[in-house]
């Protein structure tokens, strides 16, 4: 039958497919516009299905935090290209679901899947939807909700462009220290807020790996001792957040600046993007022959 120019446009409108796929769907479906997008998403959540094993290692981090300091969240979506990372599809579908998080606060990943998101379709089926549309794989990785534990507490946070987020509960704080908090913990990466917050396993392994260096020296039991003590001081105030030096005035540790301020950190999250996801080495030669030898 014919189809209309009209009927493509107004298919091509309302699921943001491409002109031939829209009229490729109205043929097959005698032109009936709601069976089309039917057969459309149906077809986008195949081809999402064939997408599901390439690596997503880029994408953005999103924040949004309340105006009284009480609840925030944070969210970290990914994609394969930085191009993808910076389109409106891409940033929409993300905006979408940071709002979700705040209106919903579901438990983990997977709940957040779940939820209603438009069009009668939840988040998943919505994922799906716009790896079919754009062409590269999508993930939902990861978020952090934050609502203050207590009356006083003040929730905050800071982004470093789109790349690295931290959220942070603070208390005795007011909004310019816990923003700078954050900041200097984007910066630094501290791995726990004291020394009695980093885990036993992780000090006890750097405390073997310090011990055999010093043991190399042929330095007398005692020295040996003093120097592996001495060095696990050093290791601890650099991965712990109260004994890093400020950023903003590194002759003053974190600890000490708190301490002025009475005010403490209660808890702490710092997203990277794509950081721990192993990043396939790219062949584009064998790629490029991959898809002439299947044409």
């Amino acid at each position: 039958m014919s189809i209309s120019a009209s009927l493509v446009k107004e298919l091509r409108e309302r699921t943001g497919s491409g002109m031939m796929e829209c009229k490729k769907a109205l043929v097959e479906t005698n032109g009936d516009i709601e069976a089309a997008i039917e057969l459309m998403r149906k077809s986008g959540l195949a081809k999402a299905g064939k997408k599901a094993g390439r690596t997503a290692a880029e994408g953005c981090i999103f924040m949004q935090l309340s105006d009284d300091g009480k609840l925030g969240a944070m969210l970290e979506v990914n994609c394969e290209t930085d191009f993808v990372a910076k389109g409106d599809d891409f940033q929409d579908f993300a905006r979408t679901l940071l709002q979700k998080l705040l209106d919903e606060q579901p438990a983990d990943v997977q709940a957040l899947l779940g939820l209603a998101f438009s069009d009668g379709m939840d988040v998943e089926t919505a994922r799906k939807a716009l790896i079919a549309k754009i062409g590269e794989n999508i993930n939902v990785r990861r978020f952090a909700i934050y609502e203050a534990r207590e009356e006083g507490n003040r929730v905050g946070g800071y982004l470093h462009g789109s790349r690295i987020g931290v959220m942070v509960e603070m208390q005795g704080a007011g909004g310019d220290m816990v923003k700078d908090i954050a900041m200097h913990i984007a910066a630094s990466r501290p791995e726990a807020i004291s020394e009695a917050d980093v885990p036993a396993g992780l000090l006890a392994k750097e405390k073997e790996i310090i011990t055999a260096q010093a043991a190399d020296t042929g330095k007398p039991a005692e020295i040996i001792e003093k120097m592996v003590q001495g060095r696990l001081r050093k290791y601890l105030s650099d991965i712990t957040l109260l004994g890093q030096p400020f950023v903003k005035d590194p002759d003053v540790s974190v600890g000490k600046l708190l301490d002025g301020a009475s005010a403490s950190v209660l808890r702490f999250e710092r997203f990277e993007v794509g950081e721990g996801i192993e990043k396939a080495e790219e062949d584009f030669a064998a790629e490029v022959m991959a898809q002439v030898q299947g044409a």
